[in-house]
């Protein structure tokens, strides 16, 4: 943890006026933007091959203490830890705006970048191995959230990480856990914290207004990223309604409807106690669908694995939802082509690698947010480490959630937040960080961290089953 008493300007700033903290690194630019603030590329002044990502927050909106979606995203990455999961290095914070950093591994490519490259540029679909790699990866670190009763709550390609380099090359990152939340033994509805999800991932009990939800939300976006590696487009691309806190999106429930039929009592017995399907009974219940086909859609044959895991993902009745758990277990991956821990290695020994352009750094940006550096460059992909996090791409009609409001939660001063463990969580010895900077170590943070250990299911293992043999692993 550290903290400056002065400015927090980066770039071709005196190094004077620049933070103690922000001293240990070497600004590249600005990699992402969001309604949380800016994300920033850097390299660690003592490890000039270590890349690493900076995510600055905004201020609070009344101005008074640190970030409640910066407080939320570090009390749940200091107590986590998976291969599967951004990880959080360092914390850092300036005493004189009360603007807060987080510092994570760098990750050269998202799912979004992966699928648009495949989409837009190469105009090939993306091979089978490179999908259900992605995929498996990613249901693995869901499992280990949910495991720890953990809802993500904004799954979508564009906070899917990809390690391009160094020894994770071609592994997954879950990342911007902003609007996550603890979900075991709710004792209010979580729909009070607002609208979660972007809308296109948006499962259908959400749409119709359900005041409590599961786990069951993240598997439904698994579901809707799957489909959109095996097509390259979103499957539900809904236009969204805004002005008011929580608005009424038929469209985005006709296009699921159009794809997946209607939902009927029979099949979801919870659905007429939605508050959208008792309330809007004309435009909901009297609209019918004619020969929905979601194997159509896909071009899957309709008894193949791949389908029927998708459909799982896919149903109705949250109840009745695949789990990850369940999901990893499916014969889709157990056979040919196995899913393996490097998804970017070409799928047959010999053939071509795809080079995946690197997400773009604008180095016009200080810390700031102001221009004073130098022009745009790509980042070269031939950095020697990786990892990270970022900021969400914004499409036309593809918005981004704010950030919701923290209930019943004192926000934390600087002198607090030095209490963090985040050296243990980061997986290093006598409290130092990549960069060699001294961090602070909480044993309590450290007994809880062991907890999680335990209970996740792939801890001390490579956490592919262990029946499957493939050069890849």
């Amino acid at each position: 943890m550290g903290d400056g008493n002065t400015s927090s300007r980066g770039g071709n700033s005196n190094s004077s006026n620049r933070p103690e903290w922000l001293q240990h690194y070497d600004l590249i630019g600005k990699i992402g933007e969001g309604t949380y603030g800016l994300v920033f590329l850097a390299k660690i002044k003592a490890n000039r091959s270590k890349s690493i990502a900076i995510k600055k927050f905004k201020q609070s909106k009344d101005g008074d203490g640190v970030s409640p979606t910066a407080i939320r995203e570090i009390m749940l990455l200091r107590e986590i830890t998976h291969e599967n999961v951004v990880k959080l290095v360092n914390v850092h914070i300036n005493q004189a705006d009360m603007s807060l950093y987080l510092a994570f591994d760098y990750a050269e490519h998202d799912l979004y970048e992966i699928i648009r490259h495949h989409r837009d540029k190469v105009n090939q679909a993306i091979n089978q191995y490179t999908v259900k790699s992605l995929l498996w990866q990613l249901l693995n670190g869901l499992n280990y959230l949910h495991s720890n009763w953990i809802i993500h709550r904004d799954l979508k390609p564009s906070n899917i990480l990809v390690m391009g380099d160094g020894e994770e090359h071609g592994v997954i990152k879950i990342a911007d856990f902003g609007l996550a939340r603890i979900y075991q033994a709710p004792l209010e509805p979580l729909a009070k914290n607002g609208v979660v999800v972007t809308i296109w991932y948006r499962a259908p009990e959400l749409l119709l207004g359900a005041k409590h939800y599961t786990s069951a939300v993240d598997m439904w976006a698994v579901g809707c990223i799957f489909a959109e590696l095996l097509t390259l487009k979103p499957l539900f691309q809904g236009q969204e309604v805004k002005g008011t806190p929580n608005p009424f999106q038929l469209d985005q429930l006709d296009k699921i409807f159009k794809v997946l039929g209607h939902p009927t009592p029979e099949k979801w017995p919870t659905l007429v106690n939605l508050p959208h399907w008792q309330s809007d009974v004309q435009r909901i219940q009297g609209h019918k669908y004619d020969n929905p086909a979601l194997y159509s859609v896909l071009h899957l044959p309709p008894k193949s694995p791949a389908y029927d895991l998708l459909s799982k993902m896919l149903e109705y009745d949250p109840r009745k939802r695949i789990t990850a758990t369940q999901a990893l277990e499916h014969e889709y991956f157990r056979m040919e082509p196995l899913p393996g821990r490097n998804a970017l290695v070409p799928p047959q020994p010999g053939e071509k690698i795809v080079n995946y352009p690197t997400r773009p750094v604008d180095t016009t940006t200080d810390f700031e947010g102001t221009i004073s550096l130098q022009p745009s460059q790509p980042v070269s992909s031939g950095n020697a480490a990786s990892g990270g996090m970022q900021g969400p791409h914004v499409m036309p009609n593809r918005t981004v959630p704010r950030p919701m409001p923290m209930v019943n939660m004192q926000r934390m001063q600087p002198q607090a937040m030095s209490a963090y463990n985040l050296a243990s969580q980061a997986g290093m010895g006598a409290g130092m960080n990549p960069g060699n900077m001294p961090m602070q170590r909480g044993v309590a943070a450290q007994a809880h961290q062991q907890q999680m250990r335990r209970k996740d299911p792939g801890m001390g293992m490579p956490g592919y089953p262990p029946q499957q043999k493939s050069r890849r692993f």
